[in-house]
């Protein structure tokens, strides 16, 4: 006999509103992690130090 254990939402004490944060943020964060990184490239990086080389950390 196979015994299968599972707890319903509301037994774990999520409400509506951490429902819709959770569902909220599984969507965007595979979004703005594809996002940030098209723009944290070693090239992109590499130019705006060399346009810049006065911003960089810890030249003040």
């Amino acid at each position: 006999m196979v015994n299968y254990f599972a707890l319903t939402i509301n037994e774990m004490g999520i409400g509506t509103m951490e429902i819709v944060v959770i569902g909220v943020v599984t969507l965007l964060f595979p979004i703005m992690f594809v996002y940030a990184s098209k723009n944290l490239d070693a090239k992109g990086v590499f130019e705006w130090m060399m346009e810049k080389p006065n911003d960089w950390i810890g030249r003040k």
